[in-house]
């Protein structure tokens, strides 16, 4: 039977004497889109940055059943996981395709040439930076910054991609566009860990959900039961005053 692409236990995260990310026990199965939802400050962004290697974590990290003792960005990279973080992080002042090619450095460093047909491949997810391939990244809408993130992160051919609130600051019809992209990466082979605070669409594409407060599990199972659950629609998918975005259905 094939193990977890991604396990985490009794994950740990602490800032000086703060502990931010308190024992996480979390799970993703090859294929799966697994999301995570909670309120600001609960501790999502800081579990995937410990995940990628960004800061140093007790517990322990397992990888295609390896125990990772110390991830680094490399050696996570390099095996398999890439990571889009809220801020997009883009080369500002290059063009989306260069922007691309340095996607792909790590495959071209192990001597794998094959950037053109990854290129290719990303243009064919988003044929919109194929029509802005010459374009400066920092010229593009919020929705293609977030696009070419993603893309940039595809050149490497993850196993797994961490996405950190996708749809931050996105009109509502880009949220959808770029959440039905999550679910055709997953058609692909790709596992997605889905941080998000608009629970609503996450839970809708996902397989399966955490709710993280307070750097701690309060939540977890599949996400059809926590989008019926009493205590996640009160507090997290609550309808007065805020404007819904229809998600994709999960294929």
């Amino acid at each position: 039977m094939t193990g977890p692409v991604l396990e985490f236990r009794r994950l740990s995260v602490c800032y000086g004497i703060v502990e931010a990310v308190h024992q996480v026990d979390l799970t993703i199965q090859p294929g799966e889109i697994v999301a995570v939802i909670g309120p600001n400050g609960a501790g999502k962004s800081t579990m995937l940055s410990a995940a990628i290697g960004l800061l140093p974590s007790s517990g322990e990290v397992w990888l295609d059943g390896r125990l990772i003792r110390q991830p680094t960005v490399h050696a996570m990279v390099a095996s398999g996981v890439g990571l889009v973080t809220e801020k997009r992080e883009l080369f500002g002042e290059m063009s989306v395709e260069d922007n691309l090619l340095l996607g792909g450095f790590v495959r071209w460093r192990r001597g794998q040439r094959d950037q053109s047909a990854c290129r290719e491949e990303v243009f064919a997810i988003f044929p919109r930076l194929k029509e802005r391939r010459t374009q400066i990244a920092s010229t593009l809408s919020g929705g293609e910054r977030q696009m070419l993130a993603i893309g940039r992160a595809l050149m490497a051919k993850p196993k797994l991609l961490m996405l950190d609130e996708p749809s931050l600051g996105l009109a509502p019809s880009i949220v959808r566009e770029v959440l039905q992209v999550v679910v055709s990466l997953r058609a692909r082979g790709v596992s997605i860990l889905l941080v998000e605070q608009n629970a609503r669409a996450a839970l809708a594409v996902a397989d399966r959900g955490y709710v993280l407060e307070m750097g701690t599990v309060a939540l977890s199972g599949e996400s059809k039961m926590l989008a019926s659950d009493p205590r996640i629609i009160s507090t997290y998918l609550g309808l007065a005053g805020k404007k819904v975005v229809k998600a994709p259905s999960r294929v």
